[in-house]
């Protein structure tokens, strides 16, 4: 009984440490950020739990960006930007175009759409504007 409900107190502390954050953490990351507070934690209990959360639908994967597979807490749908020098995630909730992209797969190839995912890849603003990347 011990056991099951240390389990869920390192649920619980994952899922917090995901919703504390606009990141798009790794399970890496949650790992880090939760092992001084847990120190008996496993990366392996980090991806269980990453993968009960995701087949429960709280958190989704935004996919694989640096070879690290990185996750968001929220599910709602929308797009997301992978600035390829840096590797930040950023959520884009202002692009409407899905309807419009479902109901033409729907309508080309026949298929039943009940999500996609949209995924724009570039260098973003700060990396743009970072001195090291500025040309003289």
């Amino acid at each position: 009984m011990e056991k099951a409900t240390r389990y869920s107190k390192k649920r619980e502390a994952i899922l917090r440490v995901i919703r504390s954050t606009s990141t798009h953490p790794s399970a890496e990351w949650i790992y880090q950020a939760l092992k001084p507070e847990h120190p008996d934690l496993s990366l392996g209990t980090v991806y269980r739990n990453l993968l009960f959360f995701q087949q429960q639908g709280t958190i989704q994967s935004v996919g694989v960006v640096n070879g690290q597979e990185h996750f968001d807490w929220d599910t709602r749908p929308h797009s997301h930007f992978v600035c390829q020098s840096c590797g930040g995630i950023l959520d884009l909730h202002d692009i409407h175009a899905g309807e419009q992209l479902d109901e033409a797969v729907s309508s080309q190839y026949g298929f039943v759409v009940q999500r996609h995912e949209l995924t724009f890849y570039g260098i973003c603003n700060a990396c743009q504007n970072h001195p090291a990347n500025q040309t003289i």
